[in-house]
């Protein structure tokens, strides 16, 4: 069982993982974007570390509201309402919880890929951090497993997701506007999923 001070664990890990990825993210992201990808995900994250700096004891459904609001106040780019959808979509999916069982790990990662999906209008293939939740989410849905290994299947999946992002052609956002300029090079997003999947895999652990 998982309780909120475990989520607020994984998500205090993505938090190291972003500002350690800042730099290589931006890279990314200079190649077909703004450059800043880095800056505004190792931001949002350090934003949702201090808002959970006192959250002893409150349930997974109010980590993860409390990093959705602070993840949002932090990053004005589009990852900012992106991942704040993702986020309290998770929180309504394990509503009213005290703890979390083993299938609830796909729960959350299903809800955030969807709400990421309702939010950014994205589908597969258009080279967004879609392309690497959409498969995490595939592949924990089909999990039956343990909490920390679902995670972790979710992923691979995401990994082998954002490294497809590389041949696809982009069809929203900024790289959009390079058309096939775009193709052969990874979704900056998509990267920044597979490391926050990873990270919290690894946390949960």
């Amino acid at each position: 069982m998982k309780t909120g001070d475990d989520i607020r664990a994984m998500l205090l890990a993505v938090a190291d993982t972003m500002q350690a990825n800042r730099d290589a993210l931006c890279r990314l992201d200079g190649v077909i974007g703004d450059a800043d990808h880095g800056i505004a995900m190792a931001g949002g994250f350090r934003a949702v570390a201090e808002a959970l700096s006192e959250t002893a004891g409150a349930t997974p459904a109010e980590v993860l509201n409390i990093a959705a609001k602070s993840f949002l106040n932090a990053v004005g780019a589009s990852s900012g309402p992106l991942y704040a959808t993702g986020f309290m979509r998770a929180a309504a999916a394990v509503k009213g919880k005290d703890s979390l069982a083993d299938s609830d790990a796909a729960t959350l990662i299903a809800a955030m890929a969807e709400g990421i999906a309702h939010r950014g209008k994205a589908g597969p293939g258009d080279k967004t951090m879609l392309d690497a939740w959409g498969p995490a989410a595939e592949a924990a849905s089909a999990h039956q497993g343990g909490f920390a290994e679902t995670f972790a299947i979710a992923a691979d999946a995401a990994e082998a997701g954002a490294e497809a992002t590389a041949l696809m052609q982009a069809r929203l956002g900024r790289a959009a506007r390079l058309g096939a300029r775009s193709v052969g090079h990874k979704d900056p997003g998509a990267a920044s999923a597979a490391l926050m999947l990873r990270a919290m895999a690894d946390a949960s652990n």
